[in-house]
């Protein structure tokens, strides 16, 4: 061959592979564009300058507010056969004057009482001339602060506070703040430096570091770790499940798929095995190092200058009760959430969603919504908020008859404008995005800027007018990538509003379609603390594998132990088409989840499957639309008690060593428990809580402990807890058609069993009514039915 042969051939295969359409995704802790910030990295460089909180030089105990002294550090190195060590060494001031300056700050600190399960402690590094008036994350703005609750007490060397859930103590010197529970168990305490004399390892006690690049300022929270203590939570965090080991980059990031350690929905919250949670209260990216470093040591690197941390005691249910509380709990979604969403990337036109609505009917997959992803505008993804109307001639009588056929319609869009879109001058003449600082934009994109009213204002009319025309729900997509340098109108830089930016994003949505529809509903990716009152929240662009099966569901548990009620996820996972085998798998995963859509790359349709496939997932789509009352009475229970849908068998079972363990099953609501099938097998090992389960398809009774188990005709394990009834409903093809007049109460219950309990909520009810039933013969009687005169309610014991 000759050289101009090889040149051409190589140069076809550069412009080929350039060519590709789908470019490589953001590579991970590199320096580029919206590369998450660790915090951590400041409190490792030796240039910089340390305060550790060393005593309490005041203290006010009936405000609760005095001074701590902070002794000045810098990191000493010294080499020794080979190796060069460092560690922190007291150090001199370096400021000038002298006179102007101190060495050793003494600077405030505060402990508040929110509840009697709930302490604040708040730090600070240095005089704060700004202090935001309230705060977006709590639901009423501010957090309440009830000293009442707890008693004081004098003790020697500090000060005592109680009340009937815990006890804190305030120990001078060396300075600690020590949180137990009523019992006297030591949960916490902040780190000193004199609790390191017994290592050789520099580790940082609870102390703030100034930054010699730009005199800034971050704090670092220190607490212990006792052990074998376990951490959860975190946000969607698809790394293994127990933080314990693990640092955590708490920054807002299109993640770009479900396997690796950023994330698209962090949240500052976790809980921790031994009783408590935490919820660090900053918008500024967070690193926690939950004892990778220093295995007894969690440290809360905060972006922030000061430190604001709410403690929360008790078990899982208590902490998430008591969070959910001070930030927000999740809005009850209306009932046709609850049912099948059909999607794929993307239906183009009314043709085909027309032809997806007639073929869902046609071969009976009960649905109630139908999304059109990103190609309904003239130009596939350049989201301007107008159907293109030469593929959509008809948009609202397409949703109009759509709707009366059972289906609502869902619409993609996303807060970033490409130069060529038609809205982007006006975004840019209204002052509506996030600038530069020199006023032009960070990015090519213009991003919306919500901490702005006016782009509230401009951007909620735009949805308006698509909820005039027929849509009922907005796929909230995107919102990671807002300016981390950009300058916003709320007067901070993006250190401070970037992770803020999804909860904006979420809040702006949800309440205009609130005001609008008259329901909180939206279906988003990024979050932060608060976005739990927005329901409901996807997980992200998954592979297809059973890794990514798996790793989804990690994220799950990991998010609805941050406060999160509903979620959802792409069944059959959302990068590639599906493979057969592991879209029947996941399949009744989704079922068994808070809300199910299937979404991805074409074909997501069942039909366009196998026979077999077309008729397995029927079987799970029905399963689900027959359990719709257990579904709705679930989600309303868990609404009004910051419960997840989805839940850790932990949160049911705090005082079972083995259900802090398992990663790989979870509780569907409170009374079922599902175990996915993550490899193509039809039997996989089961651990139980303590009791009797029965198997939902089998009908097949265990007692607690590791089972093998083998899945019924659908392919997932369900086991059901013994003296539950679950509320059934005739089947239907979409919410709109179910008949809440007739219920059927199919009791499981071992042949000891004598009664059950059932919970039901009907779509036009106030309250979750619990319904008892007892044994008679055969079979199991109503006790009494509040539903008496709307409801009939029939028993059907399952054996």
């Amino acid at each position: 061959m000759k050289n101009s042969q090889i040149t051409a051939l190589f140069s076809a295969f550069i412009l080929g592979f350039l060519a590709v359409p789908k470019a490589s995704a953001q590579i991970q802790n590199a320096d580029v564009l919206n590369a998450p910030i660790d915090i951590s990295k400041d409190f490792q460089n030796y240039l910089n300058t340390f305060y550790f909180a060393d005593e309490l030089t005041a203290f006010d105990p009936v405000t609760g507010k005095g001074t701590i002294k902070y002794l000045r550090y810098n990191y000493k190195t010294r080499q020794a056969f080979n190796n060069m060590m460092m560690k922190p060494d007291v150090v001199e001031a370096n400021e000038f004057p002298t006179t102007e300056y101190q060495a050793s700050p003494e600077l405030p600190f505060q402990i508040q009482f929110v509840s009697d399960r709930t302490i604040r402690i708040k730090t600070t590094s240095g005089p704060q001339f700004h202090p935001e008036k309230e705060s977006l994350m709590l639901i009423n703005g501010v957090a309440p602060n009830h000293p009442e609750l707890w008693k004081y007490s004098k003790i020697e060397g500090g000060y005592k506070y109680t009340s009937k859930h815990g006890v804190v103590e305030i120990l001078s010197k060396p300075w600690h703040v020590k949180i137990y529970d009523e019992t006297g168990k030591l949960l916490t305490s902040t780190l000193h430096d004199s609790d390191f004399k017994n290592t050789y390892t520099p580790t940082l006690p609870f102390s703030y570091v100034r930054r010699n690049s730009d005199y800034s300022r971050s704090m670092g929270a220190a607490f212990s770790l006792e052990p074998d203590e376990k951490i959860f939570g975190c946000g969607e965090s698809f790394t293994q499940f127990n933080k314990r080991g693990q640092k955590v980059v708490l920054w807002a990031d299109d993640a770009n798929g479900i396997q690796n350690e950023t994330m698209y929905k962090p949240v500052p919250f976790y809980m921790s095995s031994r009783g408590y949670g935490v919820f660090m209260h900053h918008s500024t990216p967070i690193t926690v190092d939950f004892g990778r470093y220093f295995s007894s040591a969690n440290e809360m690197y905060i972006g922030d200058d000061e430190a604001d941390l709410f403690f929360f005691i008790g078990e899982p249910k208590d902490v998430l009760d008591q969070y959910t509380d001070l930030t927000g709990k999740a809005a009850m979604p209306p009932l046709w959430s609850f049912g099948f969403w059909m999607s794929r990337i993307t239906y183009f036109s009314e043709k085909e969603g027309r032809q997806v609505a007639k073929d869902l009917r046609k071969y009976k997959i009960p649905t109630d919504v139908i999304h059109f992803d990103t190609g309904w505008f003239d130009v596939d993804w350049r989201n301007n908020y107008e159907f293109s109307k030469d593929r959509f001639p008809d948009a609202q009588k397409m949703m109009s008859d759509l709707k009366d056929d059972g289906f609502h319609v869902c619409l993609w869009q996303l807060p970033y404008f490409s130069p060529k879109n038609t809205l982007f001058n006006e975004i840019m003449d209204k002052n509506l995005a996030v600038r530069d600082r020199k006023g032009n934009l960070p990015y090519e994109d213009a991003v919306l800027d919500f901490s702005n009213p006016e782009t509230v204002t401009w951007y909620q009319a735009k949805l308006k007018h698509l909820f005039d025309q027929g849509v009922s729900v907005f796929k909230v997509d995107f919102g990671e990538a807002a300016p981390p340098d950009g300058i916003y109108h709320s007067g901070r830089t993006g250190f401070y509003e970037h992770n803020l930016y999804p909860l904006r994003y979420n809040k702006a949505v949800a309440e205009i379609t609130q005001k609008e529809k008259g329901y909180t509903l939206i279906w988003a990716r990024s979050t932060w603390a608060g976005s739990q009152r927005y329901p409901l929240h996807w997980g992200g662009d998954a592979e297809t594998s059973n890794g990514a099966m798996s790793a989804e569901l990690r994220g799950g548990l990991s998010l609805g132990l941050s406060g999160f009620s509903f979620w959802s996820h792409d069944v059959g996972g959302f990068a590639t088409k599906s493979p057969e085998n592991l879209y029947r798998r996941w399949a009744p995963f989704g079922m068994f989840t808070s809300h199910v859509r299937s979404h991805g790359e074409p074909p997501r349709e069942p039909w366009l499957y196998s026979k077999d496939f077309l008729e397995g997932f029927r079987k799970a789509d029905n399963m689900r639309y027959e359990l719709m009352p257990y579904i709705y009475a679930q989600a309303k229970e868990s609404s009004q008690k910051g419960l997840p849908m989805m839940r850790a068998l932990f949160v049911e079972y705090p005082n079972d060593p083995g259900a802090w363990l398992v990663d790989n099953e979870y509780l569907f609501g409170s009374s079922m428990l599902v175990a996915p099938l993550f490899e193509e097998v039809t039997e996989r090992d089961v651990y139980l809580p303590e009791g009797t389960w029965i198997d939902y398809q089998t009908k097949k009774v265990y007692q607690s402990g590791w089972h093998k188990i083998k899945a019924g005709e659908v392919p997932i394990v369900v086991l059901v807890k013994d003296g539950t009834a679950l509320p059934h409903i005739a089947l239907a093809q979409s919410t709109k058609d179910m008949d809440w007049t007739k219920l059927t109460l199919k009791v499981y219950a071992s042949d000891k069993t004598t009664s059950a309990t059932a919970k039901v909520f009907l779509p036009d009810g106030d309250a979750v009514q619990e319904i008892k039933v007892t044994k008679n013969g055969n079979n199991f009687d109503v006790t009494s039915n509040p539903f008496q005169g709307k409801t009939t309610l029939k028993t059907e014991w399952v054996k």
